[in-house]
């Protein structure tokens, strides 16, 4: 909502809305649509598939599965070989069920879970078929691996982190998440917030041509 703010105010206080969060520790690609006529359109815009890169420390759990709480390290006797690893990470490939991290923005009973965990009533998550299309180790094995992930929306790469360090009996907590790409809309095309260009206005997609990249009928459309 920082950056809908910032963006917003910079166009002059035009209606600004997007399509989909980012974690508080990732950084990356967050489309926002600007104007009346976009923002109505988020939905096409928040159903297409994200790719990912993040680095993973197996020497601890965190409550919230990343830097953003105290670490607490698993003793490991025989650290995982990259081989091991790789074997786990076949696992969260196809449909997967997952269960998201208990400090995240899904409400559970009318409530956002974190809110929930923040005041100390830790919310039952439940956990949501979630489609993985692709996981590739990058770099790395013991104790930090590098993954490049390709998945449908709903996936959280948090819960993947503690999850493969439960099936590795590690630890696991995202060092750093990075969102490389939304659909057709990647991070090497993306405008930097901080600072914004003087012409912000001139580096907007026009909608039209957005909804044609992520293939939006726009008979269909208001």
């Amino acid at each position: 909502m920082r950056a809908v703010s910032i963006v917003r105010r910079t166009l002059g206080g035009i209606k600004t809305g997007h399509a989909g969060t980012l974690d508080p520790l990732a950084d990356g690609v967050l489309v926002l649509a600007c104007g009346k006529p976009a923002t109505k359109s988020i939905p096409h815009f928040m159903g297409t598939d994200k790719r990912y890169r993040t680095k993973i420390d197996l020497r601890a759990f965190t409550a919230t599965d990343d830097t953003q709480a105290e670490a607490e390290p698993v003793p490991v006797d025989v650290p995982p070989t990259e081989a091991a690893i790789d074997s786990v990470l076949e696992k969260y490939v196809g449909t997967i069920m997952q269960t998201p991290p208990v400090f995240s923005a899904i409400r559970v009973n009318g409530k956002r879970a974190y809110a929930e965990a923040r005041a100390g009533r830790t919310p039952e998550m439940v956990a949501r078929p979630i489609q993985v299309h692709r996981i590739h180790r990058v770099g790395g094995g013991w104790p930090v691996v590098e993954l490049e992930i390709h998945c449908e929306k709903g996936f959280y790469v948090r819960s993947l982190a503690r999850d493969l360090g439960v099936q590795l009996g590690t630890g696991g907590h995202c060092l750093s998440i990075t969102r490389t790409a939304v659909g057709p809309f990647v991070l090497k095309d993306a405008v930097a917030l901080d600072p914004l260009p003087d012409d912000l206005a001139k580096c907007l997609i026009p909608l039209e041509h957005a909804l044609r990249l992520v293939g939006a009928d726009q008979d269909n459309i208001s």
